[in-house]
């Protein structure tokens, strides 16, 4: 299947960064993390979902493992804020240009302070979406976070 570069691609292409693309049938509606694992023939330990979180008016990005639930708790404490909750999904597109399914850490609207879940750090590579519902891409964790700035931290409990 021929997938145009999506933005998220065009910035990795940038930065010098490797990556290799994995696509798959959506068709059938299910895009949540694990069914997108299963459908790539991954582990889902090493692919991830992107989250969008807010502190009053401020965004975060949260990287974590698709089987796992982000801690508010450790997500708050590692972005320097007292609260933290999830951004409501109907305004995902208005700050980062992507919709549910298809949020990539890479390639938003604005360069969000963002956090990868350290478990990342000891995977030779980690799958992310490509910004696009059907597209992921597999890269290495610390080219990932160097792109988006990101620091390694434990968001899960």
């Amino acid at each position: 299947m021929r997938v145009s570069k999506t933005n998220a691609m065009r910035i990795l292409d940038g930065k010098k960064v490797e990556y290799k693309i994995f696509t798959y049938d959506n068709e059938d509606g299910k895009i949540h993390g694990t069914a997108v694992a299963d459908k790539i023939g991954k582990q889902a330990d090493t692919v991830f979902k992107t989250l969008v979180s807010q502190s009053g008016s401020d965004l975060f990005v949260f990287v974590i493992p698709v089987s796992c639930e982000l801690d508010l708790k450790k997500a708050a404490k590692a972005a320097g804020a007292k609260k933290m909750e999830m951004l409501p999904v109907k305004e995902l597109k208005k700050w980062t240009g992507y919709v549910r399914g298809g949020c990539s850490p890479v390639g938003m609207k604005k360069l969000y302070p963002t956090f990868i879940d350290k478990s990342a750090a000891d995977l030779d590579t980690m799958i992310v979406s490509a910004g696009k519902i059907g597209v992921q891409m597999e890269v290495k964790p610390q080219q990932l976070a160097e792109a988006v700035e990101a620091k390694f931290i434990e968001l899960m409990n």
